[in-house]
């Protein structure tokens, strides 16, 4: 039973606490024994706050038995990702140059409005050294494994968050996504995750990726991304970029189904080369929205690889890191992040302007684009995991973690909303995921999708979480 309790859904257990079926102790009990049982090969939590959480579930059970529960997660476990910062606490950042007496005097955005909904808080996640790349290890907590094979890469940069919300260790999980961060991962490992519009969730401190770098929930459910995302939406007056209040619930918004919507597919965007049996399971997963009523044309999106656009951003971003660093400091570094942040400052500022005026022009290419098609399918990845502890496959001739994921970074440049969902399993038995990328503003439609598509589907867990 117990290990049945770590796999219901948000929108279950609260269900489950309103007719005093559940207790959030009991839940949250049993999501830290699987911490316990399966992090230790994982490797997914770099801090793990048994006793607060406990604390934090008891309290909620005692609102729950007065029957004047607070807020929309009253009770519901939730993990951090170790870049945000957690009031009292150090951020990690996966990084050697941190230090634990570094502590936060506030809350990050998304983190103190989870916590005003009351979730409960089991710690923090891994991620890669300030979630430079798109793996699962780092300098400071080492690496972070696959639950469906362990000598594979979960992907990253919200490596540690994918790995528990696939196997139960923990309900929601917070995420971020620079050039593929939270779908990345989510793809590998086999969930839905949900990068937000940009400034939909506000971020504070800014990402050192700038205007790339977004917030977004990943759940095992379509619903509760929702209801995760409601929670954290809103402006904040610390992110000047942060979105006004749209006035929407987004667990209202994903009923509906996709009947007579235009949708366009791209098996590659023109450009990408992807594994056989991935494209096959993603082709598979576009022709279920034909059969939903949706009208699907295989179309690019007729925009060349914007590769070098988002090398320029993203090098240029880890340059402006290494800044705040001295020479001491960074000889504790991971040796990639260095090399891309010395490239990056090699950028002149004539460069840099010029990325920019690309940048815009493949925004208003996607506008116009959006203008006929309401949602653009492709494969969230072309290749399924790849060996753990590696920024690319072994002997694949690539050179970075992008060269792997060019159908991520696309869309981080441009500021919309996509997300990843399961659409299968390999013959070698890891996961496939289908992108779903909506219009500026538009996560309703992403959302809506989503949960047409996961209707008539049961996540499947991984094994070793299935026993």
């Amino acid at each position: 039973m117990s290990s049945e309790l770590c796999f219901l859904s948000a929108t279950d257990l609260l269900a489950a606490y309103r007719a005093r079926r559940l207790s959030p102790v009991d839940v949250t009990k049993a999501v830290l024994a699987q911490i316990e049982r399966l992090d230790p090969a994982i490797n997914g939590f770099c801090g793990v706050w048994a006793d607060e959480a406990l604390a934090q579930a008891k309290a909620s059970e005692a609102r729950w038995i007065r029957g004047a529960p607070e807020g929309r997660l009253d009770g519901v476990p939730v993990s951090l990702k170790d870049l945000m910062m957690v009031k009292g606490k150090p951020t990690g950042r996966g990084s050697l140059t941190s230090s634990d007496s570094d502590i936060a005097a506030d809350d990050a955005p998304s983190i103190a409005r989870l916590r005003a909904a009351n979730a409960v808080f089991l710690g923090r996640t891994t991620t890669p050294e300030f979630g430079w790349k798109g793996c699962g290890d780092s300098p400071r907590t080492g690496i972070t494994r696959n639950p469906w094979n362990l000598d594979r890469n979960p992907g990253g940069s919200s490596s540690g968050a994918a790995t528990a919300a696939a196997t139960g260790m923990g309900c929601l999980a917070l995420g971020s996504d620079g050039g593929g961060s939270i779908r990345m991962p989510a793809g590998f490992c086999g969930i839905y995750g949900l990068k937000a519009n940009y400034g939909r969730v506000p971020a504070y401190p800014a990402s050192a990726y700038g205007t790339l770098s977004h917030v977004g929930p990943m759940t095992r459910t379509v619903d509760d991304a929702a209801l995760m995302l409601t929670v954290m939406a809103g402006p904040d007056t610390r992110d000047w970029q942060s979105l006004p209040d749209a006035g929407v619930d987004f667990t209202q918004a994903t009923a509906g189904g996709v009947a007579g919507w235009r949708i366009a597919y791209s098996p590659d965007l023109g450009y990408a080369k992807v594994d056989p049996e991935i494209a096959a399971l993603v082709r598979k997963a576009a022709e279920k929205f034909s059969a939903m009523g949706a009208i699907v044309e295989e179309v690019s999106p007729g925009f060349a690889n914007p590769l070098e656009l988002f090398r320029i951003h993203w090098y240029a971003g880890a340059a402006n890191l290494m800044r705040s660093f001295p020479p001491e400091k960074q000889a504790l570094m991971d040796p990639g992040l260095l090399q891309i942040a010395d490239e990056g400052a090699r950028y002149s500022l004539m460069e840099y302007m010029e990325a920019m005026g690309e940048r815009e022009a493949l925004g208003q290419h996607m506008k116009r684009f959006h203008e006929t098609y309401r949602l653009l399918l492709t494969p969230t990845l072309p290749l399924p995991a790849f060996e753990a502890g590696e920024e690319f496959p072994v002997d694949s001739g690539m050179t970075r973690w992008f060269d792997w994921t060019p159908f991520s970074y696309p869309f981080n440049l441009t500021r919309q909303p996509a997300a990843t969902i399961p659409c299968g399993v390999t013959s070698g038995g890891l996961p496939a995921g289908l992108q779903i990328v909506g219009a500026l503003y538009d996560e309703a439609s992403v959302l809506r999708a989503s949960r047409a598509y996961e209707e008539g589907t049961t996540f499947l867990p991984p094994p070793m979480a299935r026993t």
